[in-house]
């Protein structure tokens, strides 16, 4: 299994923050953000090969991954969205004569950059979405009942728990992970921290965070493309061309034989969708 270390911190408002970055300062920089129930780690195909053109800058959001889980910490969409600002501002990227990032985002990372931008004034030059947590109604139901009931699914035994992640987890590739990265993602959210960090940030991760702003997306003004799992069971491939019918100019891609989570199931694919889409590139049919 491929090593990924997120060597450097930052103290945001709702916990410390692991981060890493990636290729060299002097070149464009994009920000890659993870959804639920993952963590940066998702990432580190596409990171890596974006870096030798790119300044790449990858975190794990507060109670995901590396960063810190703790009782009575807010790792809401709000949050996220507040602590992402916090972050664009840390690394010179929330104004000024710099130039503003390109922002990929994964599942509910894409209701993150999306409230940083309407909710916030964080400003990109360009924003892929990819699968992600946009539109009412979201969230299966297994995802409600285990939110409905954090406090019953905290206290399962250790290996019960496990069992619970490994299945959840395993659901959202088409092709199946393999054994190593399955048991890497499935890691963070075992032992005494990171089992009722599972459940919490499932119980907090409230649909209203979306309604507050669906009805802005008609608001965005930057180029932006929506990468969709043709295969994805946890979001529907129609919620892609919902989404973007309501984003002005927003071009739609599906990716064939792939699930929701698109990093592992077809990164070369993603990785030439995205690649192309920083470059101001645009596909043709066919491609």
């Amino acid at each position: 299994m491929t090593e990924w270390i997120l060597d450097r911190t930052f103290p945001s408002s709702s916990g410390e923050v692991r981060w890493a970055q990636l290729g060299s300062p002097g070149l464009p920089p994009v920000v890659l953000l993870h959804g639920t129930p993952f963590s940066s780690y998702v990432w580190r195909a596409v990171a890596r090969a974006l870096a030798p053109d790119h300044r790449v800058l990858v975190w794990d959001m507060p109670g995901y991954g590396a960063s810190e889980k703790g009782a009575g910490q807010d790792v809401s969409l709000d949050a996220q969205a507040r602590v992402f600002t916090e972050l664009l501002d840390h690394w010179g990227l929330s104004g000024g004569p710099g130039r503003p990032p390109a922002v990929v985002a994964h599942d509910f990372g894409g209701c993150v950059a999306l409230r940083a931008h309407l909710l916030h004034g964080a400003a990109y030059e360009r924003l892929a979405l990819v699968d992600p947590v946009a539109l009412a109604p979201w969230g299966s139901p297994a995802y409600r009942l285990l939110g409905a009931h954090s406090d019953v699914f905290t206290q399962l035994p250790p290996a019960l728990h496990r069992a619970l992640v490994r299945e959840y987890v395993s659901s959202a590739s088409h092709q199946g992970l393999a054994a190593p990265v399955l048991e890497r993602l499935v890691d963070d959210w075992c032992g005494a921290a990171g089992q009722p960090a599972f459940y919490r940030q499932i119980r907090q991760n409230d649909q209203r965070y979306t309604d507050e702003i669906q009805g802005r997306y008609g608001e965005l003004e930057l180029p932006v493309l929506i990468c969709w799992g043709a295969e994805d069971t946890w979001i529907p491939p129609a919620k892609g061309a919902e989404l973007a019918a309501l984003i002005p100019g927003a071009e739609l891609r599906l990716l064939a034989n792939t699930g929701h989570l698109v990093q592992e199931d077809a990164p070369a694919e993603l990785t030439a969708a995205v690649g192309r889409f920083l470059l101001g590139g645009r596909f043709r049919p066919g491609d």
